[in-house]
């Protein structure tokens, strides 16, 4: 059995087809009791990582588990040692976490205190584990829905400045290869995209997915952070800015472990755009 916390999410919903495609035992957990559409044979339970009493009943036969911390979460909740050693009680050997490339690139930020917690307690558990280090998502694009199918318009920071973000779906993949298979263990991988990609560009890909000009508007920092507050807390919303204005030579330098894992290069953005032109659209 494999439980998949962050279920519902942009990762968590992929992951969960790819395991039950490839004949997993298959729990999906997530903190909503709405409906949740899940592929045949596989079972969702309403558990939440901030409250331990729910999380045990979650983790009940399992093997295996992919631990994603979103939210409130990344600033406070359990100690991470704690949150583990239940995990390790209820008979999980093997954990698969969603880390972050700035809790090497960034140490001293205080939005990554948290990540680099769960990553130190990780290796000290004595479960085996794995972390996935992505940078910037290809969904953070989601934001720009609304106003490109209402206004054919995207507004964002730093417009011309480039990163290697990364297909969600492509971490996904990542991530099931480590929970079903042998060789992964105690290992980070860098999860990035094949080239730097920069606002303005992945505006014009989606331009380009749906076949209607959309216009590309710069916010200032301010104006970003305002739209980043009701989403996130403020200590993310610092550092996400920062990585997104200022980048390190390290954090636009495109990773080759996607390819070393899946066998094939990481998804493009272009490519992503055409898969989810129906939502711009």
């Amino acid at each position: 059995m494999i439980v998949v916390t962050g279920a519902t999410g942009n990762i968590g919903r992929q992951l969960v087809g790819l395991l039950a495609a490839a004949g997993e035992q298959v729990r999906a957990v997530s903190r909503g009791a709405s409906p949740v559409e899940l592929p045949a044979g596989v079972e969702h339970v309403v558990a939440d990582l901030g409250d331990l009493d729910s999380l045990s009943p979650a983790l009940r036969d399992a093997d295996a588990l992919f631990l994603l911390i979103t939210g409130e979460q990344l600033m406070t909740g359990p100690e991470p040692a704690q949150l583990l050693k239940t995990v390790a009680a209820a008979g999980v050997r093997r954990v698969v976490f969603v880390s972050s490339q700035g809790a090497v690139t960034r140490p001293d930020s205080a939005g990554y205190a948290r990540t680099i917690a769960f990553e130190q307690a990780l290796r000290e558990s004595g479960l085996a584990w794995t972390s996935l280090r992505p940078g910037a998502f290809f969904s953070n694009t989601f934001a720009w829905i609304e106003p490109v199918r209402t206004q054919r318009t995207v507004a964002a920071p730093f417009g011309d400045v480039g990163l290697p973000a990364v297909d969600p779906g492509d971490i996904a993949a990542v991530a099931a290869e480590a929970l079903r298979a042998d060789g992964h263990d105690g290992r980070a991988y860098i999860l990035t995209g094949p080239a730097l990609v920069t606002p303005r560009e992945q505006a014009a890909a989606i331009a380009a997915a749906v076949d209607e000009p959309i216009a590309f508007v710069e916010l200032d920092r301010e104006q970003a952070k305002a739209n980043m507050l009701h989403f996130m807390p403020e200590a993310v919303a610092e550092h996400t800015l920062t990585i997104l204005g200022t980048p390190t030579a390290e954090e636009q330098q495109v990773s080759d472990d996607i390819e070393r894992v899946l066998g094939r290069p990481a998804t493009p953005y272009a490519q992503w755009a055409l898969r989810n032109r129906a939502i711009y659209a």
